[in-house]
């Protein structure tokens, strides 16, 4: 398979998170949908923090295993540096933009707070797919091309689910967002994965494979305490509960291709 196949087909696991996008544009949702869209959305992003961490973890694990203390320090202190200015970054972020919306009256404040949560979703997702994508590329390079295949198919799996992610937070605060802006997020969300596609194939690196895992994680983890204060807010709990769990499972289901792989 030649290198520009192995590209084509990272951009399609990669734009696969159009396909839970247009939830976002369903009219007046129902408060029990907005709030079981919001408890899926929690249940993929906390798989999906395990999921990153444990791929950042992995190269560190494998130095400790093997006694080359250097490495595995190095590894640590990537991650480590990544997963605060990931989570604490996003903190300091939120403030000023609160400072901003505090301008902002009535309505049209819970509008843009919704859809810059949105957006935070779907940077910190970018960043995961980006790592992502690297891991396709990088497979790629070393002649893995089956291995690269069976990343690309769980990967567009993968992706499809985390566009309910996205729109989770416009779709609890009753926010129809446009067409425009659906297709932005998804370019953020997704693009990545064909961007690291195209990086891993000339660019083997653990450390800057780390460095991405490990601000992904950061940023996704940020996101789930802010939707958990959404679902809190909606006083669902059996509805958020079954669903957390049926996100996390639904995670599950679409990574078992790449763990049939070996990845």
């Amino acid at each position: 398979m030649s290198s520009g196949q192995i590209t084509l087909l990272g951009a399609i696991a990669g734009f696969t998170i159009y396909l839970g996008l247009p939830i976002g544009r369903l009219r007046n949702p129902a408060p029990r949908l907005r709030a079981g869209l919001n408890a899926l959305a929690i249940g993929i992003l906390i798989f999906l923090v395990w999921d990153v961490l444990t791929h950042a973890w992995d190269p560190t694990d494998a130095a400790l295993t093997d006694k080359h203390w250097g490495t595995a320090v190095s590894g640590a202190l990537v991650l480590a540096a990544g997963l605060g200015v990931g989570l604490v970054g996003l903190v300091y972020y939120d403030r000023w933009n609160a400072r901003r919306r505090a301008k902002a009256a009535g309505a049209e404040g819970g509008k843009a707070g919704a859809a810059e949560l949105a957006m935070m979703i779907a940077v910190g997702i970018g960043l995961h797919n980006f790592a992502e994508g690297l891991a396709i590329g990088n497979s790629a390079a070393r002649g893995e091309i089956s291995l690269a295949v069976l990343l690309i198919i769980g990967f567009g799996l993968h992706n499809a689910t985390e566009g309910f992610g996205i729109v989770a937070p416009l779709a609890a605060e009753g926010t129809r967002p446009s067409w425009g802006s659906l297709g932005l997020l998804g370019l953020i969300g997704g693009g990545p994965t064909f961007a690291g596609t195209l990086v891993g194939q000339h660019l083997v690196n653990d450390k800057l494979s780390i460095a991405f895992l490990g601000l992904a994680a950061g940023s996704i983890l940020y996101v789930v305490i802010e939707l958990l204060s959404v679902a809190r807010r909606a006083n669902m709990k059996e509805l958020t509960t079954w669903l957390i769990l049926a996100g996390v499972l639904l995670g599950f289901a679409t990574d078992a291709v790449v763990t049939a792989g070996g990845a």
